[in-house]
């Protein structure tokens, strides 16, 4: 290919990649400035407490298989969290093994103030089946969602209590940028998809042709200083 054709397809493959490329610096920029355990809420997570002492019954299993198992610390007390491998979650006693049921509201509200160590008050309490869940939550769990003042929404798995997440406007606004710089605003979790995949390869085709240009660029200079 001759240089100025070179060139001119350099400078269309410039206009057509330049909105990606500064929607990509713009995002990278914003999610690289603030520490991740901010944008998670770690600093609104109360310590996790030791565990009283106890001697542990086996809990009941119903015959599911176990993926995990677990002796976890409340604010009313330890209990048992069952994993099953079938994606269900269970809460059972650890004095007796007795499985629990899953928690209604007023208890959430209690986990919840137990697991927050900031000072913004609740103001609603909602159930969220898990095909129904928030965009902000994907984790494909039935959860209870905690929205306090503030705006910060805390999540709670609505088998076993657990907290699942901890969602600040700073965290919606990085996974906003997360949406932008991988292109995907639907999910935000598609990372291999062919817009994504398009932009990328004629960038790098952008940037391999810019130095191509200048190094015959500078061929030319120097053929043109060398005496005749």
């Amino acid at each position: 290919m001759k240089y100025p054709t070179l060139y001119k397809w350099h400078v269309w493959l410039g206009w057509l990649i330049g909105v990606p490329l500064i929607i990509w610096t713009l995002s990278g920029l914003f999610m690289v400035i603030s520490p991740i355990e901010d944008v998670r809420g770690e600093h609104l997570r109360t310590e996790p407490a030791a565990i009283t002492p106890v001697q542990p019954v086996a809990p009941l299993l119903e015959g599911r298989a176990v993926e995990k198992l677990s002796l976890e610390q409340r604010s009313t007390g330890p209990v048992w969290i069952i994993r099953y491998k079938d994606g269900g979650e269970r809460r059972a006693d650890p004095a007796t093994g007795r499985l629990l049921p899953n928690p209604g509201a007023a208890e959430i509200r209690a986990l919840a103030e137990s697991y927050y160590s900031g000072k913004s008050p609740i103001s609603s309490i909602r159930l969220y089946p898990a095909e129904r869940e928030p965009l902000e939550l994907r984790r494909g769990r039935p959860a209870w969602q905690v929205a306090l003042a503030d705006d910060t929404n805390l999540y709670l798995d609505a088998e076993s209590g657990s907290l699942l997440a901890v969602r600040t406007p700073q965290w919606r606004v990085f996974d906003f940028m997360w949406g932008l710089h991988i292109m995907d605003l639907q999910t935000r979790e598609d990372t291999s998809h062919p817009i994504l995949i398009g932009f990328a390869a004629l960038s790098l085709l952008s940037l391999l042709m810019a130095f191509w240009l200048l190094i015959a660029r500078q061929k030319r200079k120097s053929a043109s200083r060398a005496p005749r």
